[in-house]
């Protein structure tokens, strides 16, 4: 978020969790709403939301008292996965029973 403060409503307690949970919703909704035949469309989707948590972080920088933190990124990179892993579990639907 591109504010001098964020609003303390969507605030977790952790800043990390934070990131991790603004980018493992859109990720998981985007591949939904794609729903990526080929591997190739998941992935452009990744690198698109990783450099928009990259470009936020250098703006972040403009921003006093905000400052821009490659540990942000990471855990941008961090939900990316999450939601990738959540999308991928739920696209394969639920296993049949044994026996």
């Amino acid at each position: 978020m591109l504010v001098s403060r964020p609003p303390s409503a969507v605030d977790t307690g952790w800043d990390k969790l934070n990131h991790v949970l603004a980018f493992a919703g859109p990720c998981f909704a985007g591949l939904v709403a794609l729903n990526p035949a080929r591997w190739r469309t998941g992935a452009l989707l990744a690198l698109a939301l990783l450099a928009w948590g990259g470009g936020l972080e250098m703006l972040q920088g403009f921003l006093p008292p905000r400052s821009g933190d490659w540990a942000d990124l990471l855990a941008d990179a961090i939900g990316v996965g999450l939601g990738a892993l959540a999308y991928a579990l739920a696209a394969r639907g639920p296993r049949p029973e044994a026996g």
